[in-house]
């Protein structure tokens, strides 16, 4: 299932992702400096970390993007990313963006078959100027699913996105991955959507994983429930950020109030959505 990126590493535990001493430096300052990072097959994984710590820089790494890089890297042969940016060709149909880079001739079923996956199906002849933010996200994860990966990457995908879009994308990942029981890594700067969507959290700082913190919540998830309030405020305290005191909470404007009540809301519903994964 798996080949290296720099040289492989010698184990009897599976691992869908196995990195050690990884140092990756530019100009010879190291942005990443003796990572090491295992993660398990069909485990969820989120990264946290400041700006400038290396989390898309390891991203980019895993991804086999960036190759100049001293230690070890494994990961499957079939992987897959999805940025921030959905990186659509505008000249290209939604479906032959989808299949883009495949080998051989791609069939437009095949295309289609993962764009209905992320609900997207009537949209499969659109240009992609035509798509809404929320939209071209979801083709962009439909691109990624396309090629079966055993490992899907996720560079801060939901970012450009409205907080009720964001919302719904989230819950679309979740699902995703329930169905299709692939590793995935998420890189994000949302603790809240690290917690709602991960088996585990990683803080990375300086190079290196600085933190590690189980998620042992049942599915569904409840933003409102006391544990998931804690495990927040456990890593927001690790990246340095103090939770809002009931003064400070209570200067905020009515409408920034209302919507972020009505973003709450929305989380809340969107994780009861998602349901257990069954073991495998």
């Amino acid at each position: 299932m798996a080949t290296d990126v720099h040289r492989p590493v010698t184990s009897a535990a599976p691992a869908a992702v196995r990195v050690d001493g990884l140092i990756r430096a530019f100009d010879g300052r190291p942005v990443i400096d003796g990572l090491r990072l295992d993660v398990r097959p069909g485990e969820f994984v989120a990264l946290l970390g400041r700006s400038g710590c290396g989390k898309s820089t390891l991203l980019r790494v895993l991804a086999g993007l960036d190759r100049e890089i001293e230690g070890t890297v494994l990961v499957p042969r079939r992987k897959a990313v999805a940025f921030q940016a959905p990186r659509l060709m505008p000249w290209k149909r939604v479906w032959r963006n989808v299949v883009l880079g495949l080998d051989g001739k791609p069939e437009r079923a095949v295309a289609e078959r993962a764009l209905d996956e992320v609900g997207l199906g009537h949209r499969a002849r659109a240009w992609p100027k035509t798509l809404s933010g929320g939209e071209a996200q979801r083709a962009s994860l439909a691109r990624a699913l396309v090629r079966e990966p055993d490992l899907l990457l996720l560079d801060e995908p939901f970012g450009a996105l409205d907080a009720l879009t964001r919302v719904r994308a989230q819950r679309l990942v979740g699902e995703l991955w329930q169905r299709r029981g692939c590793a995935v890594l998420l890189v994000t700067h949302d603790v809240e959507e690290a917690v709602l969507l991960a088996d585990r959290v990683l803080v990375m700082d300086r190079g290196v994983i600085a933190h590690e913190q189980r998620v042992d919540l049942d599915r569904p998830r409840d933003i409102t429930d006391p544990r998931f309030a804690a495990l927040r405020a456990g890593l927001l305290e690790r990246l340095g950020v103090e939770a809002p005191t009931p003064a400070s909470a209570s200067a905020s404007t009515p409408a920034s109030a209302a919507a972020a009540t009505s973003a709450s809301t929305a989380a809340a519903s969107a994780a009861a959505t998602v349901p257990a994964r069954t073991a495998t």
